[in-house]
């Protein structure tokens, strides 16, 4: 008899892992303890066979059910078109920052379909709901950080809705990767930038801790912060 999805993950938890796995994510008590790399192989076997199907009827009763189902979303070969309304389906399912990360980075249909994406966004970075911000925010960081995108992705991080702890911390990142990516730019907003102190100051404390900027520049950005 073919063992389930559920069977499978249950028989890969480990429980010292996933007490550290629990440990990295608040606020969640459905972690099994199943490590990336197996959960990986998975989906993409599920990806190269009825991944409608498994999409379809998969469960989430565990962090690690929904992580696969996001990773396959990421695995799976098909036109934009029809991959768009299933990530639209995962996206409330999103409660936790490693869920909602890994998500994003998998995405990487976005590389050959970025104004269809861009255009797919914009809803949720006008969004209320913390992880619905986070996903826009963290797509806008892994595909978008270039010459075409800059000014544009800037303007959305400033009109953003920040009033949650992982938005908040998102923009920052972001910001700290356009400023290693295009430092004249990011500087410039920075300058004029509407950010609240809280997630402007960590935006120049990730900068700081990128082995990509030099240490004259690290100081300079120190010398930027905003004393409350």
């Amino acid at each position: 008899m073919d063992i389930t999805v559920k069977e499978q993950l249950l028989a890969w938890a480990e429980e010292d892992y996933r007490k550290f796995s629990a440990a990295l994510i608040p606020n969640i008590n459905n972690v099994l303890g199943v490590r990336l790399p197996y959960l990986r192989k998975l989906a993409k076997t599920i990806a190269k066979g009825d991944w409608r199907q498994f999409l379809e009827n998969a469960e989430s009763e565990y962090f690690e059910e929904v992580m696969l189902q996001g990773m396959v979303i990421g695995y799976i070969q098909a036109d934009i078109e029809e991959v768009l309304p299933y990530i639209a389906d995962f996206v409330p399912k999103m409660d936790n920052w490693s869920v909602c990360d890994s998500f994003c980075i998998g995405l990487k249909i976005t590389k050959t379909n970025k104004d269809t994406v861009w255009n797919f966004l914009q809803p949720y970075l006008a969004s209320d709901k913390e992880y619905e911000i986070r996903f826009g925010v963290v797509m806008l960081l892994d595909f978008y950080i270039d010459e075409d995108y800059i000014h544009r992705l800037l303007r959305l991080l400033d009109q953003t809705d920040r009033s949650s702890y992982y938005v908040k911390m998102a923009v920052a990142w972001a910001i700290s990767i356009c400023y290693v990516k295009l430092p004249e730019i990011t500087q410039a907003y920075l300058a004029s930038s509407s950010l609240d102190d809280f997630t402007y100051n960590k935006a120049l404390q990730k900068i700081t801790e990128s082995y990509r900027v030099d240490p004259e520049t690290k100081t300079r950005i120190r010398a930027m912060k905003r004393k409350r």
